[in-house]
C-alpha cells in the first residue's frame, strides 16, 4: 500500500497542497518560536548605563526583605530610603560625592519625545554625555537636552515651567535626558536615593560597614554598586527581563494557537479529501484492500505530507527567524541588543511536531477510510450521510462539555481566573474545538435558516444554494470550521480585552464622585504650599491624596504587593470618592486601620493584620471595611500617617452647594499654575486613567489573529479548490438544464457566501458564550458590564474570508467551464 500512497500522492497533490502549505507555516512558527524563546534565555547581562563612567554608587535601602519559614521574601520598595545623611558626611570624606536625581519632564504641545527624563548636570559626565553644542547650564531656567529635537537658543515650554535650550549632548540610546542645574534639579526633586562617590570600592564599602556598625540609622540596607552592579541604579534595570517575558508570553501564545489552527486544517483538509475519495476507496475495497490497507495508505500521505512540509517549515523558519527578531525589536517589543542565536533544539522541536500534527490530523480521515464499505463503489448520490460518526459525537460532546464544567468551576471557584491573560487566551480553544466537531450538526439547520429569504425570491439561485448547502454537509463543514475558527478567536480575544477594558473603566467612572481632579506633574507631588492653596479656593472640598504600596505577607510564604492611596481624612474621601464597599463602613478608617479589598487572605472586618509601608516599615492595622474584588485594581487606602512620607500627587475636588463650577476651576488653574499640575473635570480625569490594552497585548492578539486568518484563507482556499473541480457532474447538469456560465458562477458565488455565513455564525456564538463566561465573571466580582463584541474585526474577518471563498470557488468552476468539461459529462 505504500506504492499505491505514493502513486495517490503523485495524482492528488492538489488537494494536500494547503495542508503542505499551512504545515509549513505552522512548522516555521514553532521553529521561530523556539529559536526567540532560545535566544532570550541566553540574554546578557545589561551594562551601566547612566553611571557607566562612574566609580562607585551608594543606593539606599531599596529593596523590603521578610524572613519565612520558606526562606527570605524580598520585593522593590515602592519608596527607597534615602542615603542617610550621616554616612553621606563620612562618604564625602573619601572624595567628591554628587547626589543624583531623576524626575519626569513633560513638553507642552508636540515639542520633544514623549518621555523626558530630568537629572542634574553634574551626573551628565557619568554616562557619560559632552557637550556637542552651546554649554552647560548656568541659571535655574536654562537647560541641557539630549538628541537634535531643540537646539541652543531655543525655548520650551513644559510642566517645569518654561525652559531655555543652552546647550545639547549626544542622545546614548537608553533615555531622553534634560539636564538642569543642581540647584534647581534638588529643588524640584528634594529627595536623593542614591550618590556617586569618587573613590576607591574597599573604602566606600568599609565606610558602610562603620556606619551599620555605629547603628547610624538608615544605614543596614544602603548598597554598594560596583562593576557591572552599578546598572541596578538605572531606572528600571529589569525592564529587559520583562521585555524577554512579555515577548516569550508572545511567541509562545503565537506558537500554541499555530499549532491549535493547524491541526484543524491538516485535520479538515484530510477528512474532506476522505470524503470525496469513497468511491476510490471502494474500488480498493472491491479489488480485496482491507481497512487496515486503506488507513496505513492515508496514514502514509499524511507521514509523507508531514516529512516533506515539517523539513520546509524549518527551513522556512530559519530564515524569518532573524527578520521577526528585527522587527519585534524595531516596535520596541524587545530590547535593541535581541538577536537570534544559534540553537539546534528548536529544530528539533518544530520538526516533530510538525509531523504529529500531520498524523494526527490525518488519524480520524484514515479511520473513516477503513471503514469504507465495497458499496461505495456503487455510490452515485451526491447527498451526504452519516457525517457525525461516534467518536465525533465522544469528542465533541466531552469538550463541550469540559469547557462548560471547567466555566461553572471557575464561575464558583475563582471568577477572577477568567480576566487572566493565559486563561482568555487558551479558554476559547475548547469551545471552538467542540463547535467544530459538532459542525455537521447545525450546519444544515443555519444553512437553511440563512437561506430562508433567498430561497423564496424569484429565480432559482437561492433555492440550488440553500439545497446544495444542506446536502453537501461535509463540504460546508470543512470550509465553515476554518472560517469558525478566525470568526471566534477574533471575537473572543478582542472582545475579552475590549470588555476587561471597559469593565476597568466603568470602575474608575463609578469611584468618581469629585467634580474636578488635580494631578501632580509625573513623577512628583504638590508641596504643602501648594495644597493649602487649593484649600482656600472658596466653594470647593479638597480630598489631598498620595499614591505607594503596602506589603502582606499571604499564608507565612508569599509576600503580596497591593497598591495603596492614602488619604487625608475619610470625610473627605467619602465627598469625593465611592468605594465599593462589601463591609465596614469608611468612617472606621483612621491612622491605626486600613481599607482592604476581597483579594486579601485576611479581609474580615476588625480583624487586626501585619503589613509594611512603603518604605518598609512594619505596622499592625485594624481593617476598617472592605471592597469588593472588581477587576483587580481596588488596591487598599490608609490614612496619610501611613503613607511613608510619600507626597500628595493629586487632590479630588467637591463642589459645595450653591458653588459656580467655572469660577472653581479657574481657582485651581491659578494655585497649581506655578509648579505645573493639572486640572481636569471628573469625567476627563476617568476617562484619562481608564486602561487600553497594552502595545505588546495589542501586538501579540493581532499576531495570533493573523496567523489564524492566514490558516483559514489556506484552507478555504484548498477546500474550494477541491470540492469545485470534484462538482463537474454537478455543473454539467446545470449546463444540460439550460444554465449559462454566468448563472453557474452565480449560484457558486451564493454557496460560498451561504458557507462563509455559517462559519461566521457559528463563531460568533462561540465567540458569544466565551464573552458571556467573562461577563458572568465580572458580575460575580462586582464589576458588571455588558460584554464587548468587536464587531469591525468580526466582520473585516467575516469579509475577508467570504472574499476568499468566493474568489477560490469562482476561479476553479471557471478553468472548468473555459476548458468545457461540464459539456463532456
Amino acid at each position: 500500500m505504500l506504492t499505491t500512497a505514493l502513486h495517490t500522492l503523485r495524482t492528488r497533490w492538489p488537494a494536500l497542497t494547503g495542508s503542505f502549505i499551512a504545515l509549513s507555516l505552522g512548522v516555521a512558527l514553532l521553529t521561530v518560536t523556539g529559536l526567540a524563546l532560545a535566544s532570550s534565555l541566553d540574554a546578557p547581562k545589561r551594562a551601566p548605563e547612566r553611571f557607566a563612567a562612574a566609580p562607585v554608587v551608594v543606593r539606599g535601602q531599596d529593596t523590603l526583605r521578610v524572613q519565612t519559614p520558606s526562606g527570605e521574601r524580598t520585593k522593590e520598595l515602592a519608596r527607597p530610603h534615602p542615603v542617610p545623611d550621616a554616612l553621606t558626611a563620612r562618604l564625602r570624606d573619601l572624595g567628591p560625592v554628587v547626589e543624583d536625581r531623576s524626575f519626569q519632564v513633560r513638553a507642552h504641545g508636540d515639542r520633544g519625545p514623549g518621555d523626558l527624563i530630568g537629572h542634574p548636570w553634574s551626573t551628565a559626565a557619568f554616562a557619560p554625555y559632552r557637550i556637542d553644542a552651546g554649554r552647560a547650564p548656568r541659571a535655574a531656567d536654562e537647560v541641557v537636552v539630549t538628541g537634535g529635537w531643540a537646539a541652543p537658543g531655543d525655548r520650551v515650554r513644559t510642566d517645569r515651567g518654561t525652559l531655555r535650550v543652552v546647550g545639547t549632548v549626544p542622545r546614548l540610546g537608553f533615555e531622553d535626558a534634560v539636564f538642569f542645574t543642581d540647584a534647581r534639579a534638588a529643588r524640584l526633586s528634594p529627595v536623593s536615593v542614591q550618590l556617586a562617590v569618587d573613590a576607591e570600592v574597599s573604602a566606600v564599602r568599609e565606610a558602610v560597614r562603620d556606619a551599620v556598625r555605629d547603628s547610624v540609622p538608615g544605614s543596614a540596607g544602603v548598597r554598594v554598586l560596583a562593576g557591572d552592579d552599578r546598572r541596578y541604579a538605572d531606572a528600571d534595570p529589569d525592564r529587559d527581563r520583562e521585555a524577554l517575558t512579555a515577548l516569550n508570553a508572545l511567541f509562545g501564545t503565537a506558537g500554541g494557537v499555530s499549532a491549535f489552527v493547524s491541526v484543524f486544517v491538516v485535520a479538515s483538509t484530510f477528512a474532506f479529501a476522505v470524503a470525496q475519495r469513497r468511491r476510490e476507496f471502494g474500488l480498493l475495497r472491491t479489488a480485496g484492500a482491507t481497512p487496515g490497507q486503506l488507513r496505513r495508505m492515508v496514514l502514509a500521505e499524511a507521514l509523507a505530507v508531514g516529512v516533506l512540509a515539517s523539513a520546509t517549515g524549518c527551513l522556512l523558519g530559519s530564515y524569518a527567524a532573524p527578520h521577526l527578531a528585527a522587527q519585534v525589536v524595531e516596535e520596541g517589543l524587545a530590547p535593541a541588543w535581541f538577536t537570534i542565536g544559534e540553537h539546534t533544539w528548536p529544530y528539533h522541536t518544530a520538526f516533530w511536531t510538525g509531523l504529529a500534527v500531520a498524523l494526527c490530523g490525518a488519524t480520524a480521515a484514515a479511520w473513516r477510510a477503513g471503514r469504507t464499505s465495497p458499496l461505495e463503489a456503487l455510490r452515485e448520490a451526491s447527498a451526504d450521510t452519516g457525517t457525525m460518526t461516534r467518536g465525533r459525537w465522544v469528542c465533541g460532546a466531552g469538550l463541550l462539555l469540559t469547557a462548560l464544567v471547567t466555566l461553572v468551576v471557575a464561575l464558583a471557584g475563582d471568577p477572577g481566573d477568567l480576566l487572566h491573560r493565559k486563561t482568555y487566551v487558551s479558554r476559547p480553544m475548547l469551545l471552538i474545538a467542540a463547535a467544530a466537531l459538532l459542525a455537521p450538526v447545525v450546519v444544515r439547520p443555519s444553512a437553511r435558516l440563512l437561506t430562508w429569504l433567498p430561497a423564496r425570491l424569484p429565480g432559482p439561485t437561492g433555492l440550488l444554494a440553500r439545497e446544495n448547502t444542506s446536502a453537501g454537509v461535509r463540504r460546508t463543514a470543512a470550509v465553515a470550521a476554518p472560517v469558525l475558527v478566525t470568526v471566534a478567536l477574533a471575537g473572543s480575544l478582542l472582545g475579552a480585552v475590549a470588555t476587561l477594558d471597559e469593565a476597568k473603566a466603568a470602575e474608575i467612572r463609578e469611584r468618581t464622585a469629585a467634580a474636578f481632579v488635580v494631578t501632580a506633574p509625573s513623577g512628583t507631588g504638590f508641596d504643602a504650599a501648594t495644597v493649602d492653596r487649593l484649600r482656600a479656593v472658596p466653594g470647593t472640598e479638597v480630598s489631598p491624596t498620595s499614591s505607594g504600596a503596602v506589603y502582606a505577607l499571604e499564608d507565612g510564604v508569599a509576600l503580596i504587593r497591593s497598591d495603596a492611596r492614602a488619604v487625608a481624612g475619610p470625610e473627605a474621601l467619602t465627598a469625593t470618592t465611592r468605594l465599593p464597599l462589601a463591609a465596614g463602613k469608611v468612617s472606621d478608617l483612621d491612622d491605626r486601620s486600613i481599607i482592604v479589598n476581597e483579594e486579601w487572605a485576611e479581609h474580615t472586618v476588625g480583624r487586626s493584620i501585619r503589613i509594611w509601608l512603603g518604605d518598609g516599615t512594619r505596622k499592625t492595622l485594624r481593617i476598617a471595611a472592605v471592597m469588593h474584588t472588581g477587576t483587580g485594581d481596588n488596591g487598599v487606602y490608609v490614612t496619610a500617617a501611613n503613607a511613608a512620607g510619600a507626597p500628595v500627587d493629586r487632590v479630588d475636588v467637591a463642589l459645595a452647594d450653591g458653588a459656580d463650577a467655572d469660577a472653581v476651576a479657574a481657582g485651581l488653574r491659578g494655585a497649581v499654575t506655578p509648579v505645573g499640575g493639572r486640572v481636569a473635570s471628573g469625567d476627563e480625569w476617568a476617562a484619562a486613567a481608564s486602561p487600553g490594552a497594552r502595545g505588546t497585548t495589542r501586538a501579540g492578539l493581532f499576531l495570533v489573529l493573523g496567523i489564524a486568518l492566514l490558516y483559514t484563507g489556506i484552507s478555504v482556499v484548498n477546500t474550494m479548490l477541491t470540492a469545485t473541480s470534484d462538482r463537474v457532474r454537478d455543473l454539467a447538469v446545470l449546463r444540460l438544464t439550460g444554465a449559462t456560465d454566468r448563472q453557474v458562477l452565480r449560484l457558486l458565488a451564493a454557496e460560498s457566501l451561504t458557507v462563509t455565513a455559517v462559519g461566521a455564525l457559528l463563531g460568533l456564538l462561540v465567540a458569544g458564550l466565551n464573552l458571556a463566561g467573562m461577563a458572568a465573571a465580572l458580575h460575580l466580582l462586582t464589576a458588571p458590564v455588558t460584554p464587548v463584541v468587536p464587531w469591525t474585526a468580526v466582520t473585516t474577518t467575516a469579509v475577508i474570508c467570504a472574499a476568499l471563498t468566493t474568489a477560490a470557488s469562482l476561479t476553479s468552476a471557471t478553468l472548468l467551464l473555459r476548458r468545457r468539461t461540464v459539456a463532456r459529462e
